[in-house]
């Protein structure tokens, strides 16, 4: 038994209807690599079967605490049954590329059951007009709750069943696994009461470390390190969101990226991500003759792990917000904007404390915590007090190919949820495909307030050859100058 924390717990407080709160992820396969040159669904159902004890969030289910008097548990699904979780469909003919986000969208916008586990996995057969994609692969859709992990911790769930070579590795020794017995009422309300003891004392100790991240944002803004974003304006992205998605995505490869960001002194590839992703919406904006004269905003999750609990499970996340300069037109001085901008926003996290979102969730009664969701949800605060645009998260992938039951990968998208007043969610994966990387921009909406995927995917494509076109040239013109710049006399 393991209860959630504050910030795993909140996943579950704001969900409603209209939003779910899981993320997911689509892969693609070759099963031309594997034994036989064809991969089975009942060969699929044993290898998950065999991988389950590699994470306890396949088994486990949620315990509400006695009157909901505190954080939710995690106990043992004694009823687990496999094939509830793990599905097999086919796109229909011709099985292209819009198929199967249409599919994935779908399915990614049906709630999960919280009576069970907080997971399922969709095999889907007959991508056979994918292009890029060999014919006969097929993909594997897999989601789970927000509450069970993060974009890290989901990484090591999501790849449990992938192998790092085209033979299947046969797991051995599995352990045999027997349900723990459900707690007591008498020993949920025992816990939920020291709890509250415990979160009065913290109440007082959040209170102190709130007043000194006041202190150090004060500094920070002092010494000039810090930029204010300014105002937020709002797009349809921070209108009200519907039940209904779109998922879709755009491959970058990862060199041509790389090669973007050196032409700025001190850029990353989450720079350069972000000028993409910047230049598509600001071109996606103009062509609804919505584009706001402010610039757009972007959250980023960051980690804020420590080395002491590196290998824990559950949400350990903080938020940045990050402007994307989309007031600047040329694409060149946009980047070099960006990323003096994702500068300022590290220096304002450190000085707030990337965790105290956090420790606000776990301290804060749950009951308040709720009610406050449900009130500005319901009063549309959300969408009228506008924090950001869009949210843009880097879900790292394998360094190395994988295979699953020898099927080699070809294609990875991540999902995201959205929620009121963020109905557009970015993930960026960098990948390894045939020994060659490249970078997946992926993007899933609310279709009301997106109803053309396609043309925004089409955005996201022109953006980053404006910007590679942009970043040429500017390294064209310093080349020259160096050219012509006088040798110093010996």
């Amino acid at each position: 038994m393991q209860q959630l924390t504050g910030g795993d717990a909140l996943f579950l407080k704001v969900e409603m209807d209209n939003f779910p709160m899981h993320i997911g992820g689509v892969s693609i396969y070759d099963q031309s690599t594997a034994p036989g040159g064809k991969v089975r669904f009942k060969e699929l159902l044993k290898l998950f079967e065999s991988r389950l004890h590699l994470s306890p969030i396949f088994r486990r289910k949620l315990m509400d605490a006695p009157m909901k008097m505190d954080q939710p548990y995690w106990i043992d699904d004694e009823n687990f049954d496999l094939e509830f979780h793990v599905h097999h469909i086919a796109l229909p003919k011709p099985g292209d590329w819009r198929q199967l986000c249409i599919l994935v969208a779908r399915l990614h916008a049906r709630a999960l059951d919280r009576g069970r586990p907080l997971w399922e996995a969709y095999v889907i057969e007959g991508l056979n007009n994918v292009d890029g994609v060999p014919k006969g692969s097929f993909a594997v859709y897999m989601k789970a709750h927000h509450c069970a992990l993060d974009g890290v911790t989901g990484v090591k769930f999501f790849g449990a069943i992938n192998d790092l070579t085209a033979k299947p590795e046969k797991i051995k020794d599995i352990p045999e696994w027997t349900p723990e017995p459900k707690p007591s009422s008498t020993q949920l309300l025992t816990r939920a009461y020291r709890n509250r003891l415990r979160r009065r004392s913290d109440l007082f100790k959040m209170v102190g470390q709130m007043g000194a991240a006041r202190k150090r944002l004060k500094h920070a803004k002092e010494s000039e390190v810090y930029r204010d974003i300014g105002e937020v304006p709002s797009t349809r992205f921070n209108g009200p969101i519907s039940s209904h998605r779109i998922v879709d995505a755009v491959k970058f490869d990862f060199e041509a990226v790389r090669t973007i960001k050196n032409t700025v002194p001190g850029a990353t590839i989450n720079d350069a991500v972000l000028a993409i992703v910047s230049g598509a919406m600001r071109s996606y904006l103009d062509a609804h003759n919505e584009l706001p004269e402010e610039s757009l905003v972007t959250g980023c999750p960051i980690d804020v792990r420590d080395e002491s609990n590196r290998e824990s499970g559950g949400n350990m996340i903080g938020m940045m917000n990050v402007s994307l300069c989309s007031d600047i037109e040329d694409p060149f001085d946009r980047l070099v904007a960006i990323h003096d901008a994702t500068n300022s926003a590290k220096h304002t996290a450190e000085a707030l404390g990337p965790s105290i979102g956090m420790e606000v969730a776990e301290t804060v009664p749950t009951g308040i915590q709720s009610a406050v969701i449900r009130l500005a949800v319901g009063a549309g605060l959300s969408e009228s007090n506008v924090m950001m645009n869009t949210i843009v998260t880097n879900v790292p992938g394998s360094p190395v190919q994988l295979y699953l039951h020898g099927a080699r990968q070809v294609d990875a998208i991540g999902i995201g949820p959205v929620a009121p007043g963020t109905g557009l969610f970015h993930t960026v994966n960098s990948l390894v495909l045939n020994k060659k990387g490249s970078i997946m921009i992926g993007f899933v909406a609310c279709r009301d307030l997106m109803p053309d995927p396609e043309f925004y995917a089409q955005c996201l494509r022109e953006s980053f050859d404006q910007l590679r076109s942009a970043c040429i040239k500017k390294a064209g013109k310093r080349a020259k100058k160096a050219k012509k710049k006088p040798r110093a006399s010996a």
